[in-house]
């Protein structure tokens, strides 16, 4: 395996209202541990001038970034919904490719939260059919294996940590806890 010097975090972040001081105090979380965190620009909502030249220009460049990370850490912190942000979970399978170590966190405000199906049955609405399995309104069968995340995210993790804490787009412990993991890989 190479070194693991560089560390690409992603995650819902970039969209945050705090987004820059966040990304400033990840990547500080990550240099008190030896590593660089590389963190994506704050998140580009467009404009009226916003062009698909400029949506390639941001994936090329977010491409080019993720080439130069050794490891990743994920954060899978469910946004918008019952599932993480969608960049972070393209990026996760990106660094996957690659072959570069992922590790990944998801913080939440409540155990009840722990389990990918329990996010989708409070937050779209699920019930179980008569022979037990997990659908959602329309029908359409919810993956139950009893994880925090689907099955392609908690696997390609080589460390999933589920933290409980009051402030889940924010809390750095999660963050902690893959960094000291890292440092076993890197080491």
């Amino acid at each position: 395996m190479r070194p693991v010097r560089s560390i690409w975090l992603a995650g819902p972040e970039p969209w945050l209202p705090e987004a820059q001081a966040q990304a400033a105090r990840q990547r500080a979380a990550c240099a008190e541990v030896g590593f660089t965190g590389l963190t994506p620009a704050p998140g580009a909502a467009g404009d009226e001038d916003a062009s698909e030249i400029q949506a390639r220009e941001l994936y090329a460049a977010r491409m080019s970034q993720l080439r130069q990370a050794d490891a990743g850490v994920i954060n899978l912190t469910p946004w918008r919904g019952p599932s993480c942000d969608t960049a972070a979970a393209f990026e996760a399978g990106v660094l996957a490719g690659l072959g570069r170590p992922v590790l990944a966190y998801l913080n939440i405000a409540s155990e009840t939260q722990a389990e990918y199906v329990d996010r989708v049955e409070a937050l779209v609405g699920a019930e179980r059919d008569e022979t037990g399995v997990w659908r959602d309104g329309e029908g359409c069968l919810i993956e139950d294996f009893g994880l925090p995340e689907t099955v392609m995210l908690w696997a390609e993790a080589r460390r999933l940590f589920v933290v409980v804490t009051p402030s889940p787009f924010y809390d750095l412990t999660g963050l902690e806890l893959c960094l000291e993991a890292l440092k076993l890989y890197a080491d």
